[in-house]
């Protein structure tokens, strides 16, 4: 294979509110931190283990917007994008690295029973489906296998 690929997929919480960050022709950039947990028992000791990840998550204009404008701190979403990481230098003069998510496409999962502080936690990315269709679309999609043409 020839090509290469960058593309990331999480299902999270977020860590904190969204900070955005506005610029003079008009754009916006949001950030957040998101928390990715992965669980599993020890064998030897017959405990559940968890282990938190972090992310940091970067959403631009219109994206940015509607993510302050709807997730709060502990909402549950959906982020893909792609890797990045950035170079800079820290006030001693050292070289630092940061990797973020550049995110491209989400979707809300958290309900609005949930999250009782989002009064549209349906708004979503242009491409991504709305997360209170999204459960019906794929129950549907399992149920009415026997319709496939293949």
């Amino acid at each position: 294979m020839s090509g290469t690929l960058n593309k990331v997929m999480l299902i999270g919480h977020l860590g904190d509110e969204v900070k955005m960050h506005y610029f003079e022709g008009g754009g916006c950039v949001g950030r957040f931190p998101l928390a990715t947990n992965e669980t599993y028992t020890n064998k030897q000791t017959n405990e559940r283990v968890t282990n938190t990840e972090w992310h940091n998550i970067v959403v631009r204009n219109k994206g940015a917007e509607i993510c302050e404008k709807y997730l709060s701190k502990g909402d549950k979403v959906y982020i893909e994008g792609r890797l990045k990481t950035r170079k800079w230098t820290d006030e001693k003069g050292n070289d630092r690295y940061s990797t973020e998510i550049q995110c491209s496409d989400f979707t809300f999962l958290s309900t609005k029973a949930e999250g009782a502080t989002n009064p549209n936690a349906g708004a979503t990315s242009s491409q991504a489906p709305s997360p209170t269709a999204q459960p019906s679309s794929n129950t549907t999609l399992s149920e009415d296998s026997d319709d496939l043409p293949f």
